[in-house]
């Protein structure tokens, strides 16, 4: 089959489900609604388990209030302040681990035009996260040494 004949959808459902970024799409209340296989792997809840789900499966307690209130102003307003731009904000996997993620959004219009959701490409910066904290306590205690010295 070539390339050409995926067009018109099927090409874009292929990418979605075999990128290895996770694709989440949740509707107007916060209901996930899609979860491809990378959401799977990297969140750890089989499909299954995800859609049908609040968000707050992924969504770390003491960060829920924020992200409702922003989320709920999105669905209102039709209007978000991170349309293009990459977020990075911790997450939860299914077994309470924590993880760094980043992501952008993408609002989705309904029939009517209205917002009917959010559809979100995240991505798992965990590791080069924790390089920068581990690289950035090194220089702090580098830097602590060096003062040390010339005391």
């Amino acid at each position: 089959m070539a390339l050409e004949d995926l067009a018109g959808g099927t090409l874009e459902a292929a990418i979605v489900e075999r990128t290895d970024h996770a694709v989440i799409v949740a509707d107007a209340e916060g209901t996930i609604r899609f979860w491809n296989p990378a959401a799977e792997a990297m969140f750890g809840w089989p499909r299954a388990e995800a859609v049908g789900r609040s968000l707050d499966l992924i969504v770390p307690e003491k960060l829920r209030d924020r992200h409702w209130d922003g989320y709920r102003r999105v669905m209102a307003t039709g209007e978000t302040e991170y349309a293009g731009r990459t977020l990075a904000v911790p997450a939860l996997r299914a077994d309470g681990s924590r993880l760094s993620i980043e992501f952008t959004v993408t609002l989705v219009p309904g029939d009517d035009g209205a917002i009917a959701g959010i559809a979100a490409i995240v991505r798992d910066v965990t590791a080069a996260w924790e390089e920068r904290r581990a690289l950035m306590r090194r220089l702090a205690e580098a830097e602590r040494a060096a003062a040390d010295r010339d005391r």
